[in-house]
Formats: structure tokens, sequence, C-alpha cells
């Protein structure tokens, strides 16, 4: 059983916890960044329909997709080095923070991967034609072309998928990694006072999210400022 309540030590315990904040965006801005160069490249495996490759991209976004991210932290985390010591390479050693990397850049790409593929097949297939027209291959017009717009129709649903991503952050701490939740841990079994580090985690993490939503909004009106024009000029 905790102590009294005591409004005051949310103020006390809210610089304390929001030191190890940058642990938290270190975490997310890493994982988001591997989980994009994996979400594009099953995304282009699945529409090509590359044999054995297409499959095997389905069964890792299907099981990405059916496990609860806790689980998956620990089948890396215990799982990883236990594989990778079959041919004698030891990672027991390494920082838990790189495994909640991996983990939540394997999360983060399957769930990108559907976001790009629907994005992708949204692309007026017109724009490959155009591009072939002017002398264009396969990778030009995809990268220059096709992957631009899937970008910009496919934001709003990264963005939220981001958010989701930040907050499942918050896990980290189950393998050793101190971030917040993890230092949110320490203070609890010093102070006794759960509910005043818990309620000050929610003030950080809302607090973060909010901002997150303000520069996604504005980035997505700035992307999609010509649209708007367009549709008025030929409204």
């Amino acid at each position: 059983m905790g102590k009294a309540f005591d409004p005051s030590l949310i103020v006390d315990f809210i610089p304390t916890l929001i030191y190890y904040l940058g642990v938290t965006l270190q975490i997310l801005a890493a994982s988001v960044l591997l989980g994009m160069v994996i979400g594009i490249a099953s995304a282009i495996l699945r529409l090509f329909r590359i044999p054995v490759l297409n499959q095997l991209v389905i069964l890792y976004i299907s099981f990405i997709r059916g496990t609860p991210i806790l689980i998956q932290l620990f089948l890396v985390f215990y799982g990883l080095p236990a594989i990778l010591l079959f041919i004698n390479i030891d990672i027991s050693r390494m920082d838990a923070l790189y495994f909640v990397i991996i983990t939540y850049a394997l999360s983060n790409g399957a769930h990108f991967a559907e976001i790009f593929r629907g994005a992708i097949k949204a692309v007026d297939y017109g724009q490959t034609e155009a591009a072939y027209s002017v002398g264009m291959n396969n990778s030009q017009s995809f990268f220059r072309i096709v992957l631009p717009q899937a970008i910009r129709i496919a934001f709003p649903n990264i963005a939220n998928s981001i958010i989701g991503s930040l907050k499942d952050t918050s896990l980290a701490f189950t393998i050793g990694v101190m971030d917040m939740m993890g230092r949110g841990e320490t203070l609890i079994a010093a102070t006794a006072h759960a509910l005043e580090v818990y309620l000050s985690l929610a003030v950080i993490y809302y607090a973060v999210v909010l901002l997150f939503e303000k520069i996604f909004r504005l980035y997505e009106n700035r992307i999609n400022r010509h649209q708007s024009v367009d549709v008025s000029v030929t409204g």
C-alpha cells in the first residue's frame, strides 16, 4: 500500500522523469527510421509478389500484428542472443536499449508495410505511365513519382503509428532500460508514492503527444498545400 496522496510531489517528480525523455525519444526515432526502411521494403516485396519472400513478409506482418508488443520484446531480448549463439556470435552483453530498438523497428516495420502498400496502390497508375513516357525506368518512376505521392497519402496513418509507438516505448523498462518509465519505477520503489509518479508520467506523455500532433498537423498541411490549391482552382 502506498503513502497518502501528495499532489505537490507531482511537481517534484516531473523534472526528474523528464530528464529521461531523451532515452524514450531516442528509442522512438531509431525504431521509426528503421521501421520505415523495413516497411517500404516489405511493401515492395508484397506488391511485386516476389516468390518465397512475399510469403515470408505476409507471415512476418501477420505475426507482428497478432502478438502483443511485450511478448515480441521478450522474444527478441531472449531469443536473438540464443539464435546467434548457434553461429558463435555472443550478444548477451549487448545494451538492452538495442534490443528495444530492434523490437520496435520490427513492429513499426510491419505496420508501415501495410500502410505503404495501401498508399502505393492508391496512386493512380497513370502517374507511372506518364513517367515511362518521359523515359524513366521502373525504379526511377517508383522512387521519384509514386513513392513521394504514396508518402503524402500514408502520412496521417504514419503519424498515428508513431504516436502509438511513443506510448508503447513505456514497456522498455521491463528488460532494464532506464527510460522515463524505468525511472518512474525506481521512484515508486524509493518513495512509495505510485499515484504521483504515474500522474507525472501521464502529464509528460500527454504533453509530448500533443506536441507531436501539432507538428504532424503542420507538416500534413504543408505537404498538402498544393493539392488544396488544385482543388480550389478546379472547383
